[in-house]
């Protein structure tokens, strides 16, 4: 099992808790969720989000989608999702679309959709496609403790 490298000293540097969960190889999140036989409301998907300003990484439950217009309100700014080439570069140490849900490991900001906030267990992606960590809610919440809170995900 990979992890990437900049997560990997991000969980450890805080002394959080978690561990690895293998699962056949699956490029999609709900494929994941299925492989991993896991809830999907309960595997985080990133979606990085192109602004004016910077790159955002948004995290939903794999289940759901990001409404782009929701989360412009939100953070009262224009957004897109941000091409290949930009999410290649942000996540340099991981397989293409099999990005970590952990914003401050890679220096961009993160928004949260409260549906995976307070959750009992969570699983994200390692950064490969057969590989994800798992912790405890709680452990999760403290991690993504700088991420900005918001409703901006639909179905």
């Amino acid at each position: 099992m990979a992890i990437s490298s900049r997560l990997k000293h991000h969980l450890d540097a805080r002394r959080l808790p978690y561990d690895m969960l293998a699962h056949a190889y699956s490029a999609t999140s709900s494929g994941t969720a299925a492989s991993a036989h896991i809830p999907g409301d309960h595997l985080a998907k990133s979606i990085l989000i192109h602004s004016e300003r910077t790159p955002i990484l948004a995290v939903v439950p794999s289940c759901h989608m990001v409404d782009l217009h929701r989360l412009q309100v939100m953070l009262e700014s224009r957004l897109g999702l941000a091409g290949e080439h930009e999410l290649a570069e942000v996540f340099d140490d991981c397989d293409f679309g099999a990005a970590p849900p952990v914003g401050d490991a890679y220096g961009i900001p993160t928004v949260l959709d409260r549906e995976m906030y307070g959750l009992d267990e969570i699983w994200f992606e390692a950064g490969d496609h057969r590989s994800l960590v798992h912790m405890k809610g709680h452990h999760f919440d403290r991690l993504m403790g700088s991420a900005k809170l918001g409703s901006f995900c639909c179905n």
